[in-house]
């Protein structure tokens, strides 16, 4: 039997403190009223930094598993609902429209940060226009991945055969189809009811602004999630067996906001919204998976927000490895060197550094002593002295800050809001 706590706070009272190590509960408010605040905040709450009854609070950090990424205050006396992190799955059994609620007010922030990311990060607004398929379809085809742009192509004409490339991407994709480019039609149209999915490397799983109804559970294999901004390609992810992806579609009947592409033989499990809705009530430790996949990627776009107020950009290229060490839960060991999945170009564009300052940047950050190239991917010889690089490096910006602060007389402003 589900059995929860009540905590009671006083008014003033901490609840959660920001970087504090992980927690293995999270609370639900039932009465009073909490104010959320952040050291670093680069983008408003959608919702507010006032919580009150049936909000949650500290739901990212048990369920990822990570450090606390806010700091919660109680602003009037508060009774809080106590939930450990090993009793989501029976609270999902118990009282679905809790544990519902998290997951879609989950999907509804990882679409708001993931917008305030591409406008930060890589100076565009999200693309939703059908349109777009065309333009991946030009780009790949460019690059000769021509089974990438007949995906494209074809997805494009599906969705817009009067659009004003129709014409173009009609004949693109029948000269495509006469050189023998071929894209099986298990791919291009999956049946619905097929649950298992095999891809081949370099095959697209759905395409960037494409329509979706399908979140993905990795079995076997290897996807990469990308996005296609200013003609460039741009790494997101690199998804293993285990992870899942798809999911901000599935449950917000929305287009896809990146491309999914198979790296290397894939075998994939499709859930529909029939099969999601099923798992629900028969397999709530799945749907706790799933909730741990997402507050996992919320904790990163956090991350990966304040990333985006440091000055210095080799500053921003350490702190982003160190975040991508966090993100896997890796230790920090001395004299441990170890190699991301990733090179140079990719973590310039994690860090959205502009085009025209990449190779300079990219060239000053080799030089580092820690630093190397293993396989055209970036290798660190010690992870500890990588921590210490990028804390100090923090510590010399906050103290430049300080100074400009005191210059201007205290005055300074550190959240933009972007709406």
């Amino acid at each position: 039997m589900l059995q929860l706590a009540f905590v009671n706070f006083r008014k003033g009272s901490y609840i959660l403190v920001e970087g504090k190590v992980e927690s293995d509960r999270f609370y639900i408010i039932q009465g009073g009223k909490v104010q959320i605040t952040k050291d670093t905040e680069v983008v408003a709450e959608e919702g507010g930094n006032i919580l009150g009854p049936g909000d949650f609070i500290g739901v990212v950090s048990s369920m990822s598993g990570h450090s606390q990424i806010e700091t919660a205050m109680a602003i009037t006396d508060v009774t809080l609902i106590s939930v450990r992190r090993d009793q989501f799955s029976e609270l999902i059994e118990k009282n679905t429209p809790v544990a519902m609620k998290i997951i879609y007010s989950f999907t509804r922030k990882m679409r708001y940060l993931d917008e305030a990311l591409t406008r930060i990060t890589l100076k565009k607004n999200v693309e939703s226009d059908i349109t777009h398929l065309f333009n991946i379809g030009e780009y790949y085809a460019k690059l000769s991945k021509y089974n990438l742009a007949l995906y494209a192509y074809y997805h494009y004409l599906k969705n817009a055969p009067n659009g004003p490339y129709a014409a173009v991407a009609r004949e693109r994709f029948m000269a495509l189809k006469s050189m023998g480019v071929s894209v099986t039609t298990a791919c291009l149209e999956p049946k619905p009811g097929e649950m298992t999915r095999l891809y081949t490397e370099e095959t697209i799983v759905f395409c960037e602004c494409q329509p979706g109804a399908e979140l993905y559970i990795i079995q076997k294999g290897q996807v990469k999630i990308t996005k296609i901004v200013d003609k460039n390609e741009v790494l997101l992810a690199v998804l293993k067996a285990g992870d899942m992806f798809g999911e901000m579609a599935l449950l917000e009947n929305k287009p896809r906001s990146a491309s999914a592409i198979a790296l290397e033989g894939t075998q994939l499990l499709a859930v529909n919204r029939q099969n999601f809705n099923q798992m629900v009530s028969t397999q709530p430790q799945l749907i706790a998976r799933l909730t741990t996949t997402l507050a996992d990627r919320i904790w990163l776009m956090y991350k990966q927000l304040a990333n985006t107020l440091i000055t210095d950009p080799i500053g921003r290229m350490y702190d982003m490895l160190v975040i991508q060490l966090e993100k896997s839960k890796i230790p920090f060991q001395t004299a441990r060197s170890y190699t991301f999945d990733f090179g140079p170009n990719e973590l310039a564009n994690m860090c959205g550094i502009v085009k025209e300052d990449a190779q300079r940047v990219i060239s000053e950050f080799m030089r580092e002593p820690i630093v190397r190239l293993t396989d055209e991917r970036i290798s660190v010889a010690d992870m500890s002295e990588l921590s210490k690089q990028n804390a100090y490096r923090k510590k010399l910006m906050d103290l430049e800050r300080a100074r400009n602060e005191s210059r201007s007389g205290g005055a300074t402003t550190n959240s933009v809001v972007l709406w």
